[in-house]
This record gives C-alpha cells, structure tokens and sequence, in this order.
C-alpha cells in the first residue's frame, strides 16, 4: 500500500492510521462515515478515538447477514451491480 519510494522513512503507526481513516470513509451508510472535521481530526490526532471499520460499500453490497423485512432479500445469496458503460466511438 506503500510507494516504494518512501523506503523506511515511515511511520507504521501513521500508514494504519491513514488506512483505518480511509476504510471509515468508504462506508457504506453515508451515516457510518465521519465528517470532513472528523476525519481531519483522527488524520492529525495520535490520541484520537476511532472507531473500528466495517465492510467498506464497494464490496458486495450487503451483508448477507444483515436482517432485511423482505423474505426474497434474504434468499439472494448476489448482488445486483447498476453500472452501465459507454462506449464512444469516432465519426
């Protein structure tokens, strides 16, 4: 996760930092991510309390595990992905 050209001149503590901060920016309820302020925060504070991430929302969507009113979720063991590409092509 490191460019290589950094060497050892790196703080271990500071790399784990930087990447919990950005796992908890990934979120995937917009309500589990920190606020701009926040983040700020636990970027530049060793002694800022932060909470543990959970499944960043690019994964596969949602948890299998998670409980959902409709039977039919539940059942589906995918997901479904909504990208659409668009190809130009030249005169």
């Amino acid at each position: 996760m490191l460019d290589k050209s950094v060497g050892n001149s790196y703080s271990p503590c500071e790399v784990l930092r930087c990447i919990q901060v950005g796992l908890l920016c990934v979120q995937e309820k917009a309500e589990d991510r920190p606020t701009m302020s926040s983040a700020v925060l636990m970027l530049s504070s060793e002694t800022a309390t932060m909470p543990q991430p959970r499944t960043p929302g690019y994964c596969l969507g949602r948890s299998p595990f998670e409980t959902d009113s409709s039977s039919s979720k539940q059942d589906e063991s995918f997901s479904v992905n909504h990208v659409t590409v668009t190809v130009l092509d030249a005169r």
